[in-house]
């Protein structure tokens, strides 16, 4: 069993980790965890610090072909703050983006890896965009790419908040 050791004091986010080939994959595209701990082979908890984004992926198959496909990026809660509960996220989160269905899940990891590309951390990114990327393909459009000046502009702001 591998823990990493987080300080009691700290409220986390936790997310449970599953991975049963070509049945039930529950895993994370991208976020900066604070530490994990390995249940067993297939199972691992994995914990988010308040303020952390990440994104989190569900996909689940039956003897029909795939079942569900699901990804959810989400920001760690601070303590007192309003969340919304996510199967496999305890407490929950503050839910960014929520998009289910093969395509649409293929189109927010382009999304992801066209941010990646920019030299990016997706984690880094702006919250607004993962919501404005859930608005525009909830309605089937295209989201607005993000680019080196709307991440500029969004460190400038996260500065001046803090």
């Amino acid at each position: 069993m591998t823990t990493t050791a987080v300080h009691p004091s700290v409220i986390t986010t936790t997310v449970d980790l599953l991975w049963i080939e070509g049945q039930i994959e529950r895993w994370l595209r991208f976020g900066r965890d604070a530490g994990d701990q390995i249940v067993d082979r297939r199972r691992r908890l994995v914990t988010f610090l308040p303020g952390a984004i990440f994104a989190f992926v569900r996909w689940a198959s039956n003897d029909f072909g795939t079942a569900q496909s699901r990804i959810d990026i989400l920001r760690a809660i601070k303590p007192g703050e309003a969340y919304s509960t996510v199967p496999f996220v305890a407490p929950g989160g503050d839910i960014l983006l929520r998009i289910h269905g093969w395509p649409k899940v293929q189109r927010v990891f382009a999304a992801i890896d066209a941010i990646e590309t920019l030299d990016i951390d997706p984690a880094d990114a702006a919250p607004d965009y993962w919501r404005h990327v859930h608005n525009r393909l909830s309605v089937g459009e295209t989201p607005r790419a993000y680019g080196r000046d709307r991440h500029a502009a969004w460190i400038l702001r996260r500065a001046v908040q803090s």
